[in-house]
């Protein structure tokens, strides 16, 4: 059993980009709703990825916070293009950089589409209280903010918060 740790922060100026060592886009889709694990009638998200040539599929235990239960398995690419035309709600694209700052690596995806605007920062650690450097660039941690999940987005992109929920 995969168990991830990762803490989630906003992502604030473009100092991080300097520091860029390699990107890629990604789209990724899920097979449940978000209504669905809130209402407790399914206990993991069910997400396809596809990222370059390779595709996975993932599922994800539905705790809040920064520790879950993950499972990923890579799948050939044409099943993945093809169950992503079977999921619910929007398909989520991004751009996920990678960035090392004080010895982690830290993913920054910078989302397109209906969620363009909105940069995150995550980063997966050993344990849910692992000190790391903070960098600079790093905001608010908003860690337990489901609205901030990939499926929440996928649901209710970030061209859709209120001014408010932007900020």
């Amino acid at each position: 059993m995969g168990i991830e740790i990762e803490r989630k922060f906003r992502v604030i100026g473009e100092g991080w980009r300097r520091r860029v060592t390699r990107s890629q886009r990604m789209v990724q889709g899920y097979l449940n709703d978000a209504a669905s694990l809130r209402e407790g009638r399914q206990q993991a998200s069910v997400r396809v990825r596809v990222a370059g040539d390779r595709a996975w599929i993932n599922l994800k235990s539905r705790e809040i916070g920064s520790t879950r239960q993950e499972f990923d398995y890579e799948i050939p690419l044409a099943d993945a293009e093809a169950l992503l035309n079977l999921c619910v709600g929007g398909r989520v694209e991004k751009l996920r950089h990678y960035v090392h700052h004080g010895g982690h690596v830290f993913e920054v995806d910078e989302f397109l589409g209906e969620n363009a605007g909105l940069v995150v920062a995550e980063l997966e650690l050993d344990s849910a209280d692992a000190a790391f450097e903070r960098p600079d660039w790093l905001g608010a941690e908003v860690t337990g903010q489901p609205r901030y999940y990939n499926l929440a987005l996928a649901e209710r992109p970030y061209a859709r918060w209120s001014a408010q929920e932007q900020a």
